[in-house]
């Protein structure tokens, strides 16, 4: 269980580095009392992984050892892409704190949960509980995601401006392709034959669709219009939360 545990801990944080969620942790942190935000983010993080490590559990009691290990290495390529390309804020997303006048708690519970349904931090806890204890991936994956978060508040407090997303981002991802790495090496040995092939098919697939995604997100990113007119420090933008 320890080891399930540090090992969900290292993945989901290293996953949540650069992550939409510590841009919103960071947005509700700048209004409200950054220890009510930290408990509305565990508590929906407990939840969303709860959940996760369900899926996880099932699908591990079904799928072979090796394929498993297989499809966690193809899944950490696809995170590495997934983190390489970006995340931001949607405009619903940013304005979630700027609409909250009740129940803190709440709202930053809600909007946590809603924002991590689908995200790689939900997918990657299901991955690791399918190799690993259920309770320690768990307990580690909802730690993992709080620290980060909780970095994030305080770094944007100390700083005043956002994380430097683009240096975490690309650190984030080289990690994700190791660990990607590191799994397929481990289970091809295991595989016969046509699941190398499939395999082999798939990562190759992973690796040139990831490429294209990228490329495409940055050629829209550069090609984005900017107002040069406006100081930096007063207009936050995509990914940038304006702290007081």
């Amino acid at each position: 269980m320890l080891n399930a545990l540090l090992i969900s801990f290292a993945v989901v944080f290293v996953a949540e580095l650069g992550d939409k969620s510590q841009l919103m942790a960071m947005t509700f942190a700048a209004r409200f009392k950054w220890w009510v935000v930290l408990l509305g983010i565990t508590a929906a993080t407990a939840l969303t992984h709860i959940a996760s490590v369900g899926i996880g559990f099932a699908l591990g009691s079904a799928i072979p050892t090796q394929l498993i290990t297989a499809v966690a290495g193809v899944s950490m390529l696809v995170f590495a892409f997934w983190t390489w390309r970006g995340d931001t804020l949607s405009d619903d997303e940013s304005g979630t704190a700027d609409r909250v006048t009740r129940s803190v708690f709440l709202a930053v519970a809600s909007a946590f949960f809603l924002a991590e349904l689908g995200d790689k931090t939900m997918l990657a806890t299901i991955t690791l509980t399918t190799q690993h204890n259920w309770f320690g991936v768990w307990v580690g994956s909802t730690l993992g995601m709080v620290a980060a978060d909780a970095l994030a508040i305080a770094v944007g407090a100390l700083l005043g401006s956002r994380l430097p997303e683009r240096a975490i981002a690309i650190g984030a991802t080289i990690l994700f392709f190791g660990f990607g790495a590191w799994l397929l090496a481990e289970a091809w040995p295991e595989l016969d034959g046509t699941s190398r092939i499939v395999t082999g098919l798939v990562v190759a697939v992973t690796m040139i669709g990831g490429g294209l995604v990228v490329r495409r997100a940055h050629r829209a990113a550069a090609a984005a219009p900017s107002n040069p007119e406006v100081p930096e420090e007063s207009t936050p933008g995509p990914g940038r939360t304006a702290l007081h």
